[in-house]
């Protein structure tokens, strides 16, 4: 895949950034007294957002893995 440089970059970049930010994020959630209820059982509230970082991730990882594929090519 051809790309110009400076839009491979974007893809490195967007899928670091994706991969820094949102590790942090699930941290802070899982410390959230939201997240479990009065069981120790996960709410919806961290459930919810567990699957938000999730997906996020895992696009931020295929935005990266594309971004440097394109610049090796």
């Amino acid at each position: 895949m051809q790309l110009p440089l400076a839009l491979s970059i974007v893809l490195v970049v967007a899928g670091l950034w994706t991969l820094i930010v949102w590790p942090p994020f699930l941290r802070r959630v899982f410390k959230d007294p939201r997240s479990k209820d009065e069981n120790g059982a996960p709410t919806r509230f961290l459930k919810v957002h567990f699957m938000l970082v999730t997906t996020s991730m895992i696009l931020g990882a295929a935005t990266l893995v594309i971004g440097i594929r394109t610049l090796a090519a």
